[in-house]
């Protein structure tokens, strides 16, 4: 097992109480009691594994010796470190080890700052009003049973109504209502990827949907940000699907132009574009036109979660009908429907996401987010987005990896960009997100800073990068 693969399973390991060596055995530990560090699994070398934390090796051998006196581990010299017992003859299902995922599920920390999930703490207070509203229509409510494997038909015919708006005519039987845009793209991974398939994605992406076609057995291929050489891909590839992120693109937040997404919508293959942040621009920011407009061969999904507050599990599909019938059987076999008072509160929430409030709130967090990093850590490659939810941060030397485990010991969660980038060209940098209180991003920002002057890159990482001639 590489040492990226362990540090992914680790998520806050260190953000505890004690010394490092006795919180990393107990995170070992606990992965090995769970099953996902099965026996026989080769763990990775001291050394490796120290780098990738940043921390001392002493510190990975003291908590190797531990999980040995305990009998988890056995450590033999020509044949390395390895979980103890007989490995099974069956495989085992890993679960999702993105940290995004890992983050989740985290037991809340009021002293770790920036959650790595980038979505709005804060519920607006037209939440609350939302569900009042409702209260009559939920009264008169009768010889109704409550399953809508397609979602309610008021919030299909609202958003079919949003997108006509946006010049992408739409019938309701187009859409289907999903449980959160990361539901949306599990269905559809499920019903257009089969093991063995390629899948094109820009290179970095959100990791979540990385995750979700890994799971379905798929051979992921990255291309640029941009998905220049997307059409010589199709053709020598001939992929499934393609997923792309084409307005404030989740990490970069870049937009592709009309012309771009017209070219890629016409290429002949089934496209996914994730509109999740396409909600997200700054005041004066045209919202460009959904790629749907430009074919029937693409599939669009959203969310309010992004927009509203997380906790709202709302998200959707608009793509042809045949294709909603398929994702709708699918739906209903794992939970018959979404949550119908929050379908119905939906529909008085969706003009939220044109209200100049949210786009104000999201540029004056975002300018006193980058204001801060460019004046205590000018070394950064930090550049400005016009819209979206994160900021794409070069570091100078090191790697995002051993990075983020430093900013942990700091309390810091951030997202090294390893784990969103199959091509590997990433490793120098982090997302770091927007959407908290400008107090929180602060003190983050201080942490940050301060972790940054505590760290120390592998050995393999400490020369700077050269600068590129432009």
């Amino acid at each position: 097992m590489r040492p990226i693969e362990v540090v992914d399973r680790l998520g806050r390991w260190s953000s505890g109480r004690g010394p490092l060596y006795l919180l990393l055995a107990a995170r070992l530990r606990r992965l090995i009691d769970d099953g996902e560090l099965p026996p026989g699994v080769l763990l990775p070398p001291d050394r490796a594994l120290a780098g990738a934390l940043a921390v001392g090796r002493t510190t990975v051998v003291a908590a190797y010796d531990l999980l040995r006196s305990e009998g988890r581990i056995t450590r033999r010299q020509g044949s390395g470190t390895r979980v103890a017992g007989v490995p099974s003859e069956g495989a085992v299902e890993d679960a999702p080890v993105d940290p995004i995922f890992l983050d989740s599920l985290e037991a809340r920390d009021d002293d770790v700052l920036l959650a790595i999930c980038a979505a709005p703490g804060d519920p607006p207070p037209q939440l609350a009003e939302a569900f009042v509203q409702i209260a009559p229509e939920l009264s008169q409510i009768s010889d109704d049973i409550g399953y809508y494997p397609y979602g309610h038909p008021s919030l299909r015919k609202a958003l079919a109504a949003r997108y006509a708006a946006r010049g992408v005519r739409t019938s309701f039987e187009q859409i289907l209502v999903t449980n959160g845009g990361q539901q949306a793209l599990s269905l559809l991974a499920h019903a257009l990827v089969s093991p063995g398939d390629q899948v094109l994605v820009e290179a970095p992406t959100y990791p979540g949907a990385l995750e979700v076609f890994r799971e379905e057995g798929a051979v992921l291929r990255g291309l640029p940000v941009g998905l220049d050489g997307f059409e010589a891909a199709v053709r020598e590839r001939r992929p499934a699907v393609a997923y792309v992120v084409p307005t404030y693109h989740n990490p970069t937040g870049s937009v592709l132009s009309a012309l771009v997404r017209q070219r890629l919508a016409g290429a002949g293959v089934p496209l996914i574009e994730d509109e999740v942040p396409a909600d997200l621009g700054f005041p004066g920011a045209e919202q460009p036109t959904p790629m749907a407009a430009y074919s029937e061969s693409v599939i669009s999904i959203g969310s309010l979660s992004k927009s509203i507050w997380g906790g709202l599990r709302i998200g959707w599909i608009r793509a042809s009908t045949p294709l909603i019938n398929r994702l709708a059987r699918l739906r209903a076999v794992h939970d018959l429907g979404g949550n119908i008072p929050t379908q119905l509160a939906a529909v008085h929430l969706l003009p939220l996401l044109d209200d100049p409030a949210l786009a104000a709130t999201l540029k004056s967090r975002h300018d006193h987010l980058h204001g801060l990093l460019t004046q205590h850590l000018p070394a950064w490659d930090i550049p400005e987005v016009r819209g979206g939810q994160c900021l794409w941060v070069g570091l100078p030397y090191g790697d995002g990896t051993s990075f983020a485990q430093t900013a942990l010991r700091h309390d810091l969660a951030i997202l090294p960009g390893a784990g969103l980038d199959i091509t590997g060209n990433s490793d120098a940098h982090i997302r770091l997100h927007f959407r908290a209180r400008e107090t929180d991003l602060t003190e983050a920002v201080h942490r940050l800073t301060t972790a940054w002057s505590a760290y120390h890159p592998p050995a393999e990482r400490v020369h700077p990068r050269p600068a590129i001639a432009i």
